[in-house]
């Protein structure tokens, strides 16, 4: 069925993200999935992931500053199949630094263009970033 989860993303400074963004061939900000799943569906770099971003929280203040309950399909990571790339136009859009949390849900995994639903009939919640951990004492702004 799936696994939800609330993550921090991890990537370069605001600056370095809104040139990635613009030559749209870098990773400017990605996530890492709990190991489980990871291994669980033997996760390689280029794999695709699939699920839906529910809300989107801003590290400045620890409150939810979007809920686009938007399906995606990002790709994982040149260098490992545990982290999962942030499409750069959904960075663009929800203006995205590495001082934002995600809540989503992966729901399968594309490999050599087969779909596999993600733990089917249950739902796994293993990586969820705590409520009082969402506000953070160092953030940067998105630079436009």
């Amino acid at each position: 069925m799936a696994e939800k989860m609330r993550v921090v993303l991890c990537g370069y400074d605001p600056v370095l993200v809104r040139g990635y963004v613009r030559a749209k061939n870098e990773e400017a900000l990605w996530f890492y999935l709990p190991k489980e799943l990871y291994k669980d569906y033997n996760l390689k770099p280029g794999d695709k992931v699939k699920g839906t971003v529910e809300k989107i929280y801003a590290g400045a203040t620890g409150e939810v500053v979007a809920e686009p309950n938007e399906d995606f399909e990002w790709t994982t990571s040149q260098f490992t199949g545990m982290a999962v790339v942030v499409d750069f136009d959904f960075i663009a859009k929800y203006k995205l630094t590495a001082w934002h949390f995600l809540e989503l849900t992966v729901k399968s995994v594309v490999q050599d263009g087969e779909e596999k639903e993600v733990y089917p009939g249950e739902v796994k919640e293993r990586k969820i970033w705590p409520e009082d951990k969402l506000k953070l004492r160092y953030t940067l702004a998105y630079v436009e």
